[in-house]
């Protein structure tokens, strides 16, 4: 694809105009002007010397010296003072400082903080640029808040006084850790900036997406130097994408095509994740073909851009590409393509992936293996998600709540709760996702109790204010013991105001327990908020159904086709020797369709012997009522069907829906997994089904 570059040389850059008027707000250049109007880019950049060069590493060549007070008048003799200096400053020896910084220097960021204890406890010692510059690198491996303080008060309580280097130093640190309104601070009573001072902190508010403040700072340090580097434009191309204003990326990318570096990997790059997260993934491939050396950031960033898309096939082509190119693949690129097969539904694809990992030497990485727990967890493969997150050396708590939600989604509410506890035990701390995985897990598996009592200990003992989502599944689980009066007092006694998610949940309590009038009261909350939502409308015209009120749930059918709200076909597929099979109700297009359909007649016989009998019209789900009138052969029939065809005998099937599973197959399914003596797992919309020998890990309520 050719794309012309004039569209991005529009901009006007040739010099600054008389009475420049910053603007009162950053919206206002965003709205009336291209970003650069006002400013002129000058080629003849300066060059600054290295500040690095200065330091000499005193500890080493001539010992670190006690800092001599200047003497200020006072009645005390030549000999008090001489006594005074010698009780109150230090001489430290020259080894702790080369230590610190050899620590430091070999990454063992750790010791080299505990070592600095020592000249913390003893103190007034006149430690020089390089030991600092150590402990600063010290503070910035470890990503340390209380490191940086403790070395920042050191410097402070010392006297130091910081040259540009060291004062650009220590406002990177503080950067780095996170600590941007100290940043900010330290920034704006710097004596001297230079455009390395400028860089740090704007990159900082990039890092943590203040990005107007970060636009704010570039034009005034654009009046104050009119220059700027690749490192920067990148960094401003990365705010703009973060708006999502694709105008002021293009605006940048034009500045950077006249200054020279629009091959850049850092500018290439960020212009690739710009265009992406902007909706032209057209330009960022044209932006990623341009890159003269094609990195692995630049892979990944496609790869990325496409999958953002939804085009996850376009994404596994070019991770081919990138595979046959000798291009190195990192942890990213692995977890990248872990989650594109989730998407493809193709288990074969994340083993052949999680080969590669291994292969690769990234058998351990905990970004990638947390992925592929993630993964197998979402595509019925439990056990093979434990033996991953078992050899994993080193977790997080993201790995945690991967494999309880796992867990949780199979039916496994007690082996959740009991992963949960474990985690607890090894000192990890859960987040409120981790208490979404495990209070799921609880209604999932309806362990009333057990979900209760964690759901007090959130703010209790965690301090974690519980969310709508929590709430959600609290009144799923009271729904589950017939509680519709308490579910419905914790809706109303909730902090907050209730959310979607909560009324459905209530909606869903009521259609189980057939309670008209509370189901009626939840769906109108819903209209309000969710007018659209077609599953809202087919949850209360089952209750209706259920309840024998033929003219309401006429009702809302008049309500359905005046909103041109239309129920969907339910598709199935199931993947069978590495190719996807999928079957629409009543679906005759299949090459097979003759044997399926004789199979599943030889089912329905085979399971009427065992008290099997289709249920009578239910539209749960949202499906056609043309579906109603092929009951006996609905998707998931015939998913089972081909896959008992063509599978080796006692293997497990596993079947993908679009929408909740039927109320009539998911009784068809129970037994044919009974008579067929096979384990079927069926994912639908709402959860994982795993029928075996009679029964759903559900326990019939979804």
């Amino acid at each position: 694809m050719e794309i012309s570059l004039a569209c991005y040389q529009s901009i006007s850059l040739d010099k600054i105009q008389n009475g420049f008027r910053f603007p009162s707000s950053i919206h206002e250049v965003f709205r009336t002007k291209p970003l650069f109007s006002d400013y002129c880019f000058r080629f003849n950049r300066r060059k600054c010397g290295n500040p690095c060069d200065k330091i000499k590493c005193f500890s080493l060549e001539q010992g670190l010296q006690p800092r001599r007070p200047k003497p200020k008048p006072s009645r005390n003799t030549d000999s008090d003072l001489k006594e005074t200096e010698e009780t109150h400053v230090k001489r430290p020896s020259v080894g702790i400082c080369s230590q610190i910084e050899k620590l430091a220097f070999c990454n063992r960021y750790r010791e080299a903080l505990e070592l600095f204890e020592i000249l913390e406890l003893e103190g007034g010692f006149d430690v020089g640029l390089s030991t600092y510059d150590a402990l600063v690198s010290a503070c910035i491996g470890l990503g340390s808040v209380r490191a940086v303080k403790r070395v920042f008060s050191y410097m402070i309580s010392n006297g130091f006084e910081p040259d540009q280097y060291m004062s650009n130093r220590v406002l990177l640190m503080h950067v780095k850790c996170g600590m941007m309104i100290d940043a900010r601070s330290l920034f704006d009573e710097m004596p001297e900036r230079n455009l390395v001072s400028w860089n740090t902190i704007i990159a900082g508010l990039v890092d943590v997406g203040d990005y107007f403040e970060a636009f704010r700072l570039f034009l005034l340090m654009w009046e104050e130097f009119s220059d700027c580097g690749s490192r920067t434009i990148a960094t401003m191309i990365r705010a703009s994408a973060g708006l999502e204003l694709i105008s002021v990326g293009r605006q940048l990318h034009s500045a950077a095509v006249k200054f020279g570096v629009g091959e850049d990997i850092f500018v290439s790059c960020a212009l690739i994740d710009m265009y992406s997260k902007c909706g032209s993934i057209e330009d960022a491939q044209w932006a990623f073909d341009e890159m003269p050396e094609k990195t692995t950031v630049g892979w990944n960033s496609i790869i990325a851009g496409y999958a953002l898309h939804g085009y996850s096939e376009e994404a596994l082509s070019m991770f081919y590409e990138m595979r046959d190119s000798g291009v190195k693949m990192d942890h990213f690129t692995f977890s990248m393509i872990i989650r594109i097969s989730s998407r493809l539904a193709s288990v074969e694809y994340a083993k052949q992936v999680h080969a590669g990992l291994i292969r690769h030497g990234f058998g351990l990485d905990i970004v990638a293996n947390t992925a592929l727990v993630d993964f197998y967890s979402k595509w019925g493969r439990v056990e093979d998600a434990k033996h991953v997150f078992d050899r994993m050396p080193c977790k997080n708590t993201i790995s945690w709540n991967a494999l309880i939600a796992g867990y949780g989604n199979h039916g496994w509410g007690a082996e959740a709760v009991e992963l949960f506890e474990q985690m607890l035990r090894e000192k990890m701390r859960p987040n409120h996702v981790t208490f979404l995985a495990v209070l799921s897990a609880c209604s999932h598996s309806r362990l009333f109790e057990r979900g209760w009592e964690i759901f007090q200990s959130m703010s209790r003992d965690h301090k974690i204010k519980p969310r709508a989502m929590h709430y959600a599944c609290m009144i799923e689980l009271l729904g589950q013991e017939g509680l519709l009066d308490e579910a419905f007092a914790l809706i109303r006694g909730a902090p907050f105001k209730p959310t979607a998610n909560m009324w459905a949940a209530l909606l869903t309590a009521s259609r189980v327990n057939v309670n008209l009038e509370l189901g009626k009261y939840a769906a109108e909350k819903l209209y309000g908020m969710e007018p659209e939502k077609l599953s809202n409308y087919v949850v209360l015209l089952n209750i209706y159904h259920q309840s024998g009120k033929l003219k309401e749930a006429a009702g809302v059918l008049q309500t359905l086709r005046r909103k041109g709200l239309r129920m969907l076909p339910v598709c199935s597929w199931i993947e069978v020797n590495k190719q996807s099979h999928v079957f629409l109700s009543g679906d005759k297009s299949h090459v097979q369709t003759n044997e399926i359909y004789e199979k599943v007649d030889s089912l329905v016989h085979e399971i009427s012997k065992h008290g099997y009998v289709p249920k009578e019209k239910t539209l749960l789900p949202d499906v056609d009522e043309q579906e109603q009138r092929i009951l006996l052969y609905h998707s998931e029939k015939l998913a089972v069907a081909f896959g008992l065809i063509n599978t080796m005998k006692g293997s497990p099937l596993q079947i993908v829906q679009n929408h909740r599973i039927c109320n009539d197959c998911h009784n068809a399914i129970k037994l044919i997994a009974l008579v067929t003596r096979r384990e079927i797992v069926v994912r639908d919309a709402s959860r994982f089904h795993h029928f075996k020998d009679g029964s759903c890990s559900c326990g019939d309520y979804w």
